[in-house]
């Protein structure tokens, strides 16, 4: 039985080998078929799985970067809002002061208005009293003259009345000498008959047979005179008082409208002090500017803005004097086109530093200008526009590089113009912004 048992156990281990050898072979079979199936579909599979991997996490990354780029885009977005809003109000703010300014401007020119609209009533109404007070004053030393000519002519004829009462006495003193010289001549001559009924005193008068030599020439010169003399005007005194008293008034007159005259060229004199003051600050400030652009401009050098006439600024004219890099100073028309061009830019931008406008609009300022200029400019205009908008007119690349906004002209083969724009953002970052 045991040997039985081990017979049967035996022939049990070579069926279990058998069964052992068919399952190995079957393994193997499997195995092989396993590692085909693994070479022609797996294997491909892992590939492929690998190749997804590597895209997903591709497209991960570019998420991720897209999503960093959107939200600089929005931090962007939320600066340039709140840019605009601070421009808005400061564009508000400056629109406020230029209408208070132009308020100004329009209150004072009314003002200058109403003064010359014054002064020039009270010019013609002067220049009538002073010709109306030339008039007076001509009457008046007309009449001072007739006064004085019929004073002296009274004062010649007193003179005259004297002379010719000294005369008289003198005759009557030697006709009283001459009176006993000629009695006898009377007594001798004169008959009764001739005597006249006045008694003794007739009868001793001489008899004078003709006049002395001269004195018939004299009497009638003397005639002659007192005609030439007229008559004296009565009334003179009066007249003279009636001129004087008008001649007072337009006086007074005058002199209300020279003080009013006067009122005023003190009121313009203010206002030329004024304007004066406030154009020798801003022409100050201005020039101060200028030599900081034209230096930012140029990369160095310096200029400086002259008053011509600096006694009178309100009526000089000014002058550029600058000195480009490496060159000596001298006059505005002395430099080359793209300096003329340069140092221009550069008085505009002190004006604009110095008062601020809402835009500006340059037409091909940097035409003459090189790459290096150009790049300064660009740089000193993106500094100007936080302040101030700039419209440029340019066909300078560097130019349009640094605009947010562009737009050209093209003309079509119909001949018909066609405008194209571009909106350009600038980013930070390893991705530039897309243009729109």
């Amino acid at each position: 039985e045991v040997e039985e048992q081990q017979r049967a156990a035996a022939e049990r281990v070579a069926d279990l080998e058998t069964q052992l050898a068919a399952l190995a072979e079957a393994v193997a079979a499997a195995e092989e078929e396993a590692a085909r199936v693994e070479r022609e579909t797996v294997s491909p599979a892992r590939t492929a799985l690998a190749v997804a991997e590597e895209g997903l996490r591709s497209q991960r990354a570019a998420r991720q970067r897209e999503v960093a780029h959107r939200e600089r885009l929005q931090a962007q977005i939320a600066a340039r809002r709140q840019r605009a809003e601070e421009l808005a109000a400061e564009q508000s703010a400056l629109a406020d002061r230029v209408a208070a300014l132009r308020a100004e401007v329009e209150a004072v020119e009314a003002q200058l208005d109403a003064l010359q609209a014054r002064i020039r009533p009270a010019e013609a109404q002067l220049a009538a009293l002073r010709q109306e007070r030339d008039a007076l004053e001509t009457q008046e030393q007309q009449a001072r003259e007739r006064v004085r000519e019929a004073e002296s002519r009274r004062d010649r004829a007193q003179v005259e009345v004297a002379r010719r009462r000294d005369e008289l006495n003198l005759l009557a003193q030697r006709i009283e000498e001459d009176l006993g010289l000629v009695e006898l001549e009377l007594a001798e001559n004169v008959t009764a008959q001739t005597l006249l009924p006045l008694g003794p005193l007739v009868s001793r008068l001489p008899v004078v047979e003709e006049l002395p030599e001269g004195l018939e020439d004299e009497i009638r010169r003397l005639k002659g005179r007192l005609r030439r003399l007229g008559t004296v005007n009565p009334n003179a005194p009066e007249e003279y008082a009636e001129v004087q008293e008008r001649h007072a008034f337009l006086t007074g007159q005058a002199a209300d409208l020279e003080q009013a005259t006067e009122q005023l060229q003190q009121v313009v004199a203010e206002l030329d002090a004024l304007m004066e003051t406030t154009f020798r600050e801003t022409f100050a400030a201005v020039a101060a500017r200028f030599t900081e652009m034209f230096q930012a401009l140029f990369d160095g050098g310096t200029a400086r803005l002259e008053l011509t006439t600096p006694d009178d600024p309100l009526n000089a004219g000014v002058e550029i004097i600058a000195r480009p890099p490496g060159k000596r100073a001298q006059r505005l028309a002395l430099l080359s086109g793209g300096e003329r061009a340069l140092t221009a830019a550069a008085l505009l931008f002190a004006l604009l530093h110095v008062s601020p406008t809402p835009f500006c609009v340059l037409d091909e300022v940097d035409a003459m200008l090189d790459e290096a200029n150009v790049g300064r400019f660009r740089e000193v205009l993106k500094g100007l526009a936080q302040k101030t908008q700039f419209i440029v007119i340019t066909h300078t690349r560097g130019t349009v590089e640094a605009a947010d906004a562009v737009y050209g002209v093209s003309m079509g083969s119909d001949g018909v113009s066609q405008v194209v724009s571009l909106r350009l953002e600038e980013t930070t970052g390893a991705d530039s912004a897309p243009v729109r």
